[in-house]
């Protein structure tokens, strides 16, 4: 029978890998606290350590930035659509007279 492989949150990895980090306790008690392998709790601990600089990077996301200017690019078409439609309406009701 094979195992079922336990799916963790974002969440409790950060949780988990920031106590271990913490250093208070040591790292096979913070693993046999959560059930889970002593070799996760340091790879959690590690990818921690290793992203956390980025929380202080202090430039914008840059995904952020783009997905923000193509919504305002799409906001501004949807608007220009608009238009055409309401100006298509009235001249094709002028035609019909």
């Amino acid at each position: 029978m094979s195992k079922k492989r336990r799916l963790h949150s974002a969440q409790f990895k950060a949780q988990v890998g920031l106590e271990a980090l913490k250093g208070i306790e040591p790292v096979h008690a913070i693993a046999a606290k959560h059930g889970i392998h002593p070799v996760q709790v340091s790879q959690w601990k590690k990818e921690v350590a290793e992203r956390l600089p980025e929380v202080f990077a202090g430039k914008p996301d840059a995904d952020a930035t783009a997905a923000k200017k193509r919504e305002q690019e799409l906001f501004e078409q949807i608007g220009r659509l608009k238009m055409e439609l309401e100006w298509l309406k009235k001249k094709a009701g002028e035609l019909e007279c």
